[in-house]
């Protein structure tokens, strides 16, 4: 390989770890509404894939153990996959355990990453005999993931009964454009609907503030007081050796190895079944909370890494949840690539692993000692200097501008439209996962509906 092209991949790793370190302290910071614009607009503005492929690498690496600190430290979900830890940070910081608990998480992060990388090559070799099988049968794997995410969901009679009229809503703008001419008929939008699908909870909040009677229950006469607890005489130790027990070594290993084979299910949905299932034998209470987080600290940079690289390196389809939503740009991106081509139509298996390893180690690396020594000072930082708001419409306005990119004006409503579908009846316990799966299989569900 070009040593240049390394260089370029390196480059954009480090530049990657270091924005979404600050980005990943924020509250609030959905997965796929950080990742998924600036990973296309990156593409679209013609930097190499596989370079881009190396930033998204390590930007969810380095977001996946950045969205811990919000919850470990001030108890706010950083993001989706942190939500499940908020209970147990909770009895941590009760315990006065927090800097402990960081440390923990960072080595459970890096542990889940390198299992993650060795597990999902072997997964790749052992299924790419049966790329062509899986690739043909891909639609029945969107509908059986999207109604297995609906049974194990709250709501789940809900989530089942939305599953085709999602499909009707995604297919219905479709072909809307197609008869209107807005898009050629031999053009399919897709990622402006995943954009659209992400932030939609975030747009029908917004939206809720226009109606006088939802925006009097949403105003407060007083501020939310957090205590973060810096330790300035602190001299903690970066060695990650001994830092983990047995058992919570034993528990995160096997917890990312059952998982990998499951990369075709939610990521919310592995960490929260394996986290609990491997710490609810603990009978202490701080142990059990301890960990809780560790795996699924573990699970949640093993989860991503192996959807999304199991996807491109043995199939060139989005199976995963993370390949589906968050890399759904690395797959028909024009003009990068050919219609109907992807990122591992572009790349042999050796370059794709290059920028796997570099993305995720070194991102790993940085935030591993990020955490280990600033984390408590950064938070407090992005906490009192970064405004939530400003960071919440940059990346509605990355959505609108990528929405009319794609279809012009009638896209742009055409995606407020969905959001505020997909955004209430998330509300309401429809996840990300059906909503994905069902959008993935739109057009066939349609073909089923409509036979004879």
């Amino acid at each position: 390989m070009d040593s240049g092209l390394i260089i370029q991949m390196i480059i954009a790793s480090l530049a990657a770890s270091v924005l979404y370190s600050l980005i990943g302290f924020i509250p609030g910071t959905d997965e796929t509404s950080v990742l998924m614009p600036v990973s296309l607009a990156l593409i679209l503005a013609g930097i190499q894939p596989i370079v881009v492929l190396a930033f998204f690498v390590s930007a969810f690496v380095t977001l996946g153990l950045m969205n811990l600190m919000p919850a470990l430290i001030a108890n706010l979900p950083g993001g989706v996959l942190s939500t499940p830890m908020i209970g147990a940070s909770l009895i941590v910081k009760k315990h006065g355990r927090t800097t402990v608990m960081i440390k923990k998480a960072a080595v459970g992060s890096a542990l889940g990453v390198i299992i993650a990388l060795i597990s999902s090559l072997f997964i790749a070799k052992l299924i790419s005999p049966f790329t062509a099988q899986i690739s043909q049968h891909a639609n029945w794997i969107f509908i059986a993931g999207a109604i297995f995410l609906s049974l194990i969901s709250q709501a789940k009679i809900l989530s089942l009964i939305s599953i085709i009229p999602f499909a009707i809503l995604f297919q219905g703008l479709r072909s809307l454009y197609w008869q209107t001419g807005a898009v050629p008929a031999d053009k399919t939008i897709t990622t402006s609907f995943f954009l659209g699908i992400t932030v939609a909870p975030l747009l029908v909040g917004l939206l809720s503030l226009l109606n006088t009677t939802e925006r009097k229950k949403m105003e407060t006469t007083s501020y939310n007081q957090m205590t973060i607890p810096i330790n300035l005489d602190d001299k903690r130790s970066l060695n990650p050796f001994n830092t983990l027990t047995k058992r919570e070594l034993a528990s995160s290993s096997l917890s990312v190895l059952l998982a990998n084979f499951m990369f075709v299910l939610s990521p919310v949905g592995l960490i929260v079944l394996f986290g609990e299932s491997m710490s609810k034998k603990e009978s202490n209470e701080l142990k059990q909370a301890e960990l809780k987080i560790t795996v699924m600290s573990a699970l949640a940079q093993a989860t991503y890494l192996s959807g999304i690289m199991i996807s491109i390196i043995a199939l060139g389809v989005p199976i995963a949840p993370s390949a589906i939503g968050p890399g759904a740009a690395f797959f028909e991106s024009p003009p990068v690539f050919k219609i109907g081509h992807t990122i591992t139509d572009m790349y042999p298996t050796s370059t794709l692993m290059i920028a796997f390893v570099i993305g995720s180690l070194l991102a790993i690396l940085f935030v591993y000692l990020l955490a280990a020594t600033f984390a408590e000072r950064l938070t407090l930082f992005v906490l009192k200097h970064i405004p939530h708001e400003a960071m919440l419409a940059l990346f509605i306005s990355l959505v609108l501008l990528l929405a009319y990119m794609d279809a012009g004006l009638i896209n742009v409503f055409g995606v407020l439209l969905m959001s505020v579908c997909c955004g209430t009846l998330n509300r309401l316990g429809v996840g990300y996962g059906v909503q994905f799966m069902s959008l993935y299989a739109a057009p066939f569900i349609m073909t089923l509906l409509t036979k004879g």
